[in-house]
């Protein structure tokens, strides 16, 4: 017996098969890139996810994909896909790093229940209705990417509560708000019904099975957004448990059995099991590395060296400071005009130190969404690692001195298709929510935070010089 979770990324698709016990037998990816058929859009073609999904399932062994009884769906949250009445995409999907409806986000006033960003669903669709009327004409269904897939495999039309409070279309526990889309003019009969994460949302077609290598009739979950699924695949399962993944961004997620607080720049959503969660989403941590290493000619093992293993340029570093924001910010700033670069730059600087101040200033982007979690009432002294972007020891320990916390590496490489076989394992029956706590990954300490003063000190060097140039980055009235 095993499960299968399908996790739907932005520039990947993540297929992985895990035991009745969730320990993971196999695993296998497909990538590939985004559209962009003008300046600030962001799209992908629906027939590119499912190519993608036929290529990652026939990689995976024939015996343990005849044995899967039930499939959960992890996917990217924010973007939205427009099908019709008979279920073909109007359009190409629209993604979450989509900046097109940037000038329509006056329609979403101070205060917000969450922070509203132009690649969520609600302002792409009030673009739709204002820019491409046809395509609207043509509508029955804005969903979510996880939500296209299920219904694409044969199963029901519906979301659950984890991706719809994160569309700005929906209160805080995921209802939709039927009297902000009447003001907006997005019509509500778009909208799917809710059901939980963990709940059976249909099952896998004849058709979708022989393409898949898979046995028809077996349940699918409804599923939930990627950052619950990575936070359910990574053993968060208690109040206050929390988790530092990095990526192409950051994100820091922190679980409450209650719903927390507003507060200005952090996000507030449903998790994948009833909780809550907290989150400071960064936008620039490994996307802003690469540029730098590219910018710099270096490859990752010479940038690691030069950055952490040469004390001069660790010292030189020690008078820069580099802001990483080159693609703006969400967490704590809220400014999609915010961009980077480096000041204090010497004759003397070498592009190791100028690599060495790069991770520093990523590392106080990540702290400055940890402190707005910390003032929001949580208490977080230690954090679970995932993400590709922070193996590297050196990495890591800077990490927990610029955060000030344990970090305990998580065995779970792939953890939000693994969270999303849990949601299939509940959905058929084979767990129980009183099982999760036990199905949590092993996780390994591997840095502590040596109480760096003069790192802590350029950390408010660093707070400093963003407000000292937030004027330069054009209007940025909080919206």
């Amino acid at each position: 017996m095993s499960f299968l979770g399908i996790d739907l990324g932005t520039g990947s698709l993540k297929a992985a098969i895990v035991d009745a016990h969730g320990r993971e037998q196999a695993v296998s990816s497909v990538a590939y890139t985004l559209d962009t058929p003008h300046a600030g859009w962001a799209e992908t073609s629906v027939q590119t996810w499912w190519r993608a999904l036929v290529e990652a399932m026939a990689r995976l062994p024939d015996g343990l994909r005849h044995d899967v009884q039930a499939i959960g769906l992890s996917g990217q949250m924010h973007g939205v896909v427009l099908i019709d009445a008979a279920g073909e995409a109007v359009r190409p999907a629209m993604l979450w790093p989509d900046t097109r409806a940037l000038s329509l986000l006056d329609a979403w006033p101070e205060p917000q229940p969450n922070p509203v960003a132009p690649g969520m669903a609600g302002p792409l669709l009030r673009w739709i209705v204002l820019h491409e009327p046809e395509a609207a004409r043509r509508t029955r269904w804005a969903l979510q990417p996880k939500d296209w897939l299920r219904v694409a495999l044969g199963g029901a039309v519906a979301t659950d509560p984890s991706d719809a409070c994160a569309t700005a279309l929906a209160d805080p526990a995921g209802v939709w708000d039927a009297a902000l889309l009447e003001r907006l003019r997005i019509p509500r009969e778009w909208f799917a019904p809710l059901a939980p994460s963990y709940a059976a949302g249909g099952v896998l077609s004849e058709s979708a099975a022989h393409a898949l290598g898979l046995r028809a009739g077996i349940v699918l979950a409804t599923g939930a957004a990627d950052t619950p699924c990575a936070a359910l695949g990574s053993g968060l399962s208690n109040d206050g448990d929390a988790l530092l993944t990095t990526g192409t961004g950051g994100q820091i997620v922190v679980l409450a059995t209650q719903e927390p607080a507003a507060m200005k720049g952090l996000h507030r959503y449903r998790a994948a099991s009833d909780h809550w969660y907290r989150m400071a989403a960064m936008q620039n941590v490994g996307i802003a590395l690469e540029r730098v290493r590219g910018w710099l000619s270096y490859e990752w093992a010479e940038a690691y060296r030069d950055a952490f293993g040469d004390e001069a340029a660790a010292s030189a570093a020690s008078t820069l400071t580099f802001l990483p924001y080159l693609t703006g910010e969400r967490t704590p700033w809220l400014n999609p005009q915010a961009r980077g670069g480096w000041l204090g730059l010497a004759l003397d600087h070498t592009r190791g130190a100028m690599m060495r101040a790069a991770f520093e200033g990523v590392a106080f982007s990540l702290r400055a969404g940890l402190d707005a979690i910390r003032a929001s009432g949580a208490t977080v002294t230690s954090l679970k690692l995932a993400g590709g972007g922070s193996v590297d020891a050196r990495w890591r320990q800077l990490l927990a001195d610029a955060l000030n916390v344990e970090l305990h590496a998580v065995d779970c490489p792939n953890a939000a298709p693994r969270g999303a076989a849990i949601l299939g394992g509940l959905a058929s029956g084979h767990w129980h929510a009183d099982d999760l706590a036990a199905l949590a990954p092993g996780a390994t300490r591997v840095a502590v935070p040596q109480d760096d003063a003069a790192l802590a000190a350029r950390y408010a060097r660093f707070l400093d010089l963003y407000g000292r140039v937030d004027t330069w980055f054009g209007d940025t009235t909080p919206r």
